[in-house]
C-alpha cells in the first residue's frame, strides 16, 4: 500500500467565493484570492490568486479579471477549472508523473444537485480520479475540533464571502441549516454604495475590502475604537480624485442591514431545531467561524440578539480548510460525505 500511496496526492480545497486554500498532508500549502487574470484575445491565463488580484480594477481591455465562484458556487466553469488548475500547479514539490489525484472540496449547505455536478466536473477537469464533497458547517465544526459524531447539539455559523452557512449539527449530520446569500462581498458592496451615498465618493471593491479590514464594525460603539482612516476615490460631482475619511461608526451605519438578515437566519435555524439539542446549544453557545468572523463586535452583537455565548474560533479564516483536511485523512469513517456516487 505505501508504494501506491507515493502515486497519490490528497488535497483538501476551500474553494472560496474571496480565497481558496488547500491543504496537503496536513499543511497548507496554498492561500490565494479566488480570482483569475485572463488574456481576452488569447483566452490564456495570464495569473491566478494574488497576483491576479493586484491586475483586479486595473486592467485595460486585453485582460479581463474573474471571480469564478458567485454566493458560494460556481459561476464561470472555465474559469474555475483555469483558478483549480493554476493554483494546484502553484503547490511546492508537487508530484506530476504518475498521480492518482484525490480531492475534496467544500460546498455550502445549501446548493442544488446541479451545482454539486458543476463541482465535480470541475474536479474532473483537472484530472482529479477520486472527488469527495464536504459541507461548509461540517467542515467548520471538525476544524475548530469539536466531536460531529456525538449526540450533542453544535450550532455552527461559517460567514464566507459569498454566503453565511448557520448549522445545528449532531450525530454526524446536519439537523437543521440555513444558508443565505448575504456574507463577506454583500459588506464589502454594503461600504460602496454608503461611501457613495454619503460622500459623493465612488470606491473600487478592492478599497471598499480594505475599509471593512481595517475599521469594520458591527456595533456603533466599541470598547477599543479603531482609528478613523483615508479613504481615496473619484468625487461624484466633479469627476476629480479626492479623500475623506471615514470612522468605524460609519462602517457599522453601512453594515447595519445585512447584520440583520444574519441575526434573522440565526433565529429562524434556533426555531427548527428540536428542544433536546437546543437545550444543548443554550449550554454550549454558538460558534462562529470564516472571515466574517473577524467583524468587530459582531461576536457581541450576535451574543445580544440570541442571549447566547457566542465563541469565535482561534483561527476563524482556516478552520474549514482544516476540517475538510481532517475529512479527507479520515474518508470512509465520515458518512457525511459527498462523492459522485451519492448524487
Amino acid at each position: 500500500m505505501r508504494f501506491f500511496n507515493f502515486f497519490t496526492q490528497e488535497l483538501a480545497m476551500d474553494l472560496g467565493t474571496a480565497n481558496t486554500l488547500i491543504i496537503q498532508d496536513g499543511e497548507i500549502v496554498v492561500d490565494e484570492p479566488s480570482i483569475v487574470a485572463i488574456d481576452r484575445k488569447s483566452g490564456e491565463v495570464i495569473a491566478v490568486g494574488t497576483k491576479a488580484m493586484q491586475m483586479h480594477e486595473k486592467t485595460h481591455d486585453n485582460i479581463k479579471t474573474v471571480r469564478p465562484l458567485k454566493d458560494g458556487v460556481i459561476a464561470d466553469f472555465q474559469a474555475a477549472e483555469k483558478l483549480i488548475q493554476g493554483l494546484i500547479n502553484q503547490i511546492p514539490d508537487r508530484k506530476r508523473f504518475f498521480t492518482h489525484l484525490r480531492i475534496m472540496i467544500c460546498i455550502p449547505s445549501g446548493i442544488t444537485e446541479v451545482e454539486k455536478r458543476a463541482v465535480f466536473d470541475s474536479a474532473d477537469h483537472v484530472d482529479s480520479k477520486e472527488t469527495y464533497l464536504i459541507y461548509e458547517p461540517m467542515a467548520a465544526a471538525l476544524g475548530i475540533g469539536l466531536n460531529v459524531e456525538a449526540p450533542i447539539g453544535n450550532m455552527i455559523i461559517d460567514i464566507g464571502g459569498g454566503t453565511t452557512e448557520i448549522a445545528v449539527i449532531a450525530l454526524s449530520g446536519i439537523v437543521t441549516d440555513q444558508s443565505i446569500r448575504t456574507a463577506g462581498d454583500e459588506f464589502t458592496m454594503d461600504i460602496v454604495e454608503h461611501m457613495r451615498r454619503k460622500h459623493n465618493l465612488l470606491i473600487g471593491e478592492r478599497t471598499a475590502e480594505s475599509i471593512k479590514i481595517n475599521i469594520g464594525s458591527a456595533l456603533p460603539k466599541l470598547e477599543e475604537p479603531p482609528e478613523q482612516i483615508a479613504v481615496n476615490g473619484r468625487d461624484l460631482i466633479s469627476g476629480i480624485p479626492k479623500q475623506v475619511y471615514v470612522s468605524y461608526e460609519e462602517t457599522a451605519e453601512a453594515l447595519d442591514k445585512s447584520i440583520a438578515k444574519i441575526e434573522e437566519a440565526i433565529l429562524k435555524a434556533l426555531e427548527d431545531t428540536p428542544p433536546e439539542l437546543a437545550s444543548d446549544i443554550y449550554k454550549r453557545g454558538i460558534y462562529l467561524t470564516g472571515g466574517g468572523a473577524l467583524l468587530r463586535g459582531l461576536n457581541k452583537r450576535i451574543a445580544e440578539k440570541t442571549k447566547l455565548p457566542v465563541h469565535i474560533a482561534e483561527d476563524p479564516l482556516r478552520a474549514v480548510v482544516l476540517g475538510t483536511g481532517i475529512a479527507l485523512k479520515n474518508a470512509k469513517r465520515f458518512t457525511f460525505l459527498i462523492d459522485r456516487k451519492s448524487i
